[in-house]
């Protein structure tokens, strides 16, 4: 695929660049929050649809695109293929989203025979130094322990009953 800025000089994908009106184009429609640009797929003859959420850097979605009739040039953008475009890449954005906060906080509950506590592990995915919360919570939700451990820690039924006997002691 072609590099988004390098197909329109005018197109702005800053985040401060994108302004909130309405363009309705043949190969360019904004609109809702949402800006649809054809470009040319350079790794074939076709053309691809690329879906820019407003604010946004790089593309939420690219994918193919129709050839229009003369088998050259790209069908033009309508109403009807925007909204779906916007409704595919909403999805895909909230897919992704529930996807990685899923990889990023897990949780579960264990007992130790006196009291139930729910374990929780936030990682918190920082470029240079990245970590995890493990937090332990009493049945009336009040937190009673919370350590730092390693991104990589392995939150499992085991590992949470044995922090919870080891007295909620940093895992080694």
């Amino acid at each position: 695929m072609t590099d988004i800025s390098q197909q329109d000089p005018d197109f702005p994908v800053e985040p401060e660049a994108v302004d909130s009106y309405v363009i309705q184009e043949p190969r360019l429609w904004r609109d809702d929050g949402w800006t649809a640009r054809i470009i040319k797929n350079d790794d074939d003859d076709g053309w691809a649809v690329a879906m820019i959420k407003d604010g946004e850097p790089e593309p939420a979605l690219v994918g193919p695109w129709t050839m229009g009739r003369d088998k050259k040039n790209p069908k033009p953008l309508d109403p009807s293929a925007f909204i779906t475009l916007v409704k595919t890449a909403t999805e895909f954005v909230r897919r992704h989203e529930q996807q990685l906060h899923a990889m990023l906080h897990k949780n579960m509950t264990v007992s130790d025979g006196a009291a139930t506590y729910n374990v929780t592990l936030d990682i918190v995915p920082d470029d240079d130094f990245p970590y995890a919360l493990l937090s332990a919570r009493d049945e009336d939700g009040e937190q009673v322990a919370q350590v730092r451990v390693a991104p990589t820690f392995k939150l499992s039924q085991s590992s949470a009953s044995a922090w919870v006997e080891n007295g909620f002691r940093k895992p080694g």
